[in-house]
């Protein structure tokens, strides 16, 4: 299988990018494409370039050469928060919060590209309604969440920005099973209105469920890439991270 575009006009796409840490080199000609309104799910082991790429659309790693658009506009030489002013809002691995801070204060930081105070307070009162646990946690400190609640803070926080695609780095790492469920049927929904999704995750067997289309990268590149469904019935993407085919 080779990288081609899943659709004619892509929102997010990744050209022939070579990314270096001092001499090592991360990155070897990768090409990702990210479809309007899809799932788009990044597979790969431990140092396998994964959470590089994360870093690379939102402006935290600079790329040697290749491109990275956003709505055929190239994100390269913008800062984070341009980035997230273009559309792009991020869900980090391990969630990242504020963790002296309430969790309303940590859902409102998420607006911080904003000044229309009054539709911030209606798409607070929106987050409640999509995440109804955190209406009964409002005033607590997100540091004493649990995982899982901590998580849908994350998720509540990147929405308020009123993204058109959302990246996450691992969203179901470290998760009890019934948070696992949660937050995969809470990915469904946001991109059910309308918010792509490109999503870094370790546990194939659950990104490949809900993905509409899926990259394998392998030491920096990428060695397969077609539609969920499809990588989910191929023999090497079993072997490699399905455990093997006895779980076709």
């Amino acid at each position: 299988m080779t990288t081609n575009a899943f659709s004619s006009a892509p929102l997010l796409t990744l050209s022939g990018v070579n990314t270096f840490y001092g001499q090592a080199q991360v990155h070897f000609d990768l090409s990702i494409n990210v479809a309007r309104s899809h799932i788009v799910c990044l597979l790969g082991g431990n140092a396998s370039g994964k959470s590089t790429t994360m870093k690379i659309i939102l402006g935290l790693v600079k790329p040697r050469s290749g491109d990275v658009s956003f709505d055929g506009a190239s994100l390269l030489g913008l800062t984070t928060p341009q980035i997230i002013r273009r559309g792009i809002a991020s869900v980090p691995e391990a969630r990242r919060l504020f963790a002296d801070m309430s969790v309303r204060e940590n859902i409102l930081m998420g607006a911080f590209v904003r000044n229309d105070r009054d539709a911030v307070a209606q798409d607070l009162e929106r987050m409640l309604a999509l995440f109804p646990k955190l209406g009964q946690r409002l005033s607590q400190r997100a540091g004493s969440l649990s995982g899982g609640e901590q998580q849908m803070v994350a998720m509540a926080r990147a929405l308020m920005s009123r993204p058109r695609m959302i990246v996450m780095d691992e969203p179901t790492m470290g998760l009890s099973p019934l948070y696992v469920d949660r937050v995969l049927e809470l990915i469904r929904t946001i991109n059910q209105e309308g918010v792509s999704v490109f999503m870094v995750e370790q546990n194939a067997s659950l990104a490949l469920e809900i993905a509409h289309e899926a990259y394998v990268l392998q030491t920096g590149k990428i060695v397969l890439s077609g539609s969920a469904r499809a990588l989910k019935d191929d023999p090497r993407v079993r072997d490699a991270y399905l455990g093997g085919a006895e779980a076709a």
